[in-house]
């Protein structure tokens, strides 16, 4: 499989390097995986990264961009993905493509914890995320 297929495959979201903030800053959970892999062709470097993260009521990533894709996949309540463009609304089952490259961050505006599985492929060198203002 070529490397950008494996790239598209990719899940995850975004709650790592917290910034302060008045409701609280959500991060991942120790990652469930995180493997290099050597056999690809042309000697490309990839790692796997699999993590889930808990967002309390009113708890949010910091603002930050991905080098590569991440799908987040939510297990338990509803979770904002809010994008300079746009909001998306995920419910428990659904999953999300995060595009790369583009400013956003996860919110949980509900009244209950949010729970979500978040994978992510990518050169091993690069960060799982990126943070901006």
């Amino acid at each position: 499989m070529s490397k950008s297929i494996l790239m598209a495959m990719a899940l995850s979201i975004v709650l790592a390097n917290p910034a302060a903030s008045q409701e609280g800053t959500a991060k991942p959970d120790p990652p469930l995986l995180q493997q290099l892999s050597k056999e690809f062709p042309k000697g490309d470097e990839l790692e796997a990264r699999v993590m889930t993260a808990t967002l309390q009521p009113g708890m949010s990533s910091p603002w930050h961009t991905h080098a590569a894709p991440v799908i987040v996949y939510v297990l338990e309540g509803t979770l904002s993905l809010e994008l300079d463009s746009f909001t998306k609304t995920l419910r428990a089952g659904q999953a999300q493509l995060e595009p790369i490259s583009t400013r956003m961050r996860a919110v949980n505006s509900s009244d209950k914890p949010v729970k979500v599985l978040i994978v992510q492929i990518s050169d091993p060198k690069e960060p799982f995320m990126n943070p901006v203002q």
